[in-house]
């Protein structure tokens, strides 16, 4: 069965988180507390993350909804989904405490292991990122108009690559791993989704993520990448895998824009990318 036409719903929904979030976010009247895996977690979150799972229950009753904000369902539970929804209702919590507006709603459908839609919405600016497999990627700009994205793609020869990174990481960590006969502009943005957005249309040419993110910050995304001409992988070059495993960790990883490009020299050998593995 396709869940295409679920996409405006969906699309709607991450919206509605978007401005709540927004609202919360322009007030600046907001709870902090520290998780067990020490990463923080807003009144924000947990208002997005109940009206998330309630709008997604509501839309199909019958298809389970995993947020990062609820992901202790067990392995054993979790296998035996055909598909589910998995959400990060606010990624970038770091930077919606810090006052950037670099966080978005995120929200994927998950399907025999893989993405098949992704809806990805950035409530500051306005703007949302949508794909459905087979279908293409595309965003909605902040005046409402729908275009067709794509990855970049570069000449033949180029030693030019453009790098979206982490406001929050330490520069040197990600350019003592890029092969240095290349030469590399920084982008620094906060959401790992939106950077891997701006992969997907073309505005930079790899995101490399070094450090712990959940399989809520690429679902939504890997498919808008994928549809957009791109990939996501882990370090080592294969695929990020989702629902396998105990832990829903990610490895490091990296978007990936222009497949043309030698990836495997501009990262360099895999043994010096296994820290974080």
């Amino acid at each position: 069965m396709a869940y295409s036409h679920l996409l405006p719903d969906v699309v709607e929904i991450a919206r509605a988180s978007g401005q709540l979030i927004l609202d919360i976010y322009q007030r600046g009247q907001f709870e902090k507390q520290i998780k067990d895996d020490n990463t923080p977690v807003t009144s924000a979150d947990l208002a997005a993350h109940k009206l998330v799972m309630e709008r997604l229950t509501q839309l199909t009753p019958d298809i389970p909804v995993l947020s990062e904000e609820d992901a202790s369902v067990p392995l054993t539970e979790r296998s035996q989904w055909k598909r589910y929804w998995l959400v990060d209702p606010l990624d970038g919590t770091q930077e919606f405490i810090a006052g950037s507006g670099d966080f978005a709603t995120i929200i994927a459908l998950v399907e025999d292991n893989s993405p098949i839609m992704g809806v990805v919405y950035a409530p500051v600016s306005g703007v949302s990122y949508y794909a459905y497999a087979g279908k293409g990627a595309y965003k909605i700009t902040a005046e409402g108009e729908s275009v067709k994205i794509a990855t970049h793609h570069h000449e033949e020869n180029t030693k030019s690559v453009v790098v979206a990174i982490s406001r929050r990481q330490d520069i040197s960590s990600i350019t003592s791993r890029l092969d240095p006969s290349y030469n590399y502009e920084l982008v620094p943005l906060g959401s790992a989704a939106l950077k891997s957005c701006l992969v997907a249309e073309g505005a930079v040419d790899c995101y490399l993520r070094l450090g712990p993110t959940g399989e809520w910050d690429t679902a939504a995304t890997q498919c808008i990448v994928e549809e957009a001409g791109g990939r996501i992988l882990n370090t080592h070059l294969t695929p990020l895998s989702y629902n396998e495993r105990n832990t829903l960790e990610n490895p490091n990883f990296i978007t990936l824009g222009d497949e043309g490009l030698p990836w495997a020299d501009i990262l360099e050998p895999d043994d010096r990318m296994m820290n974080a593995d």
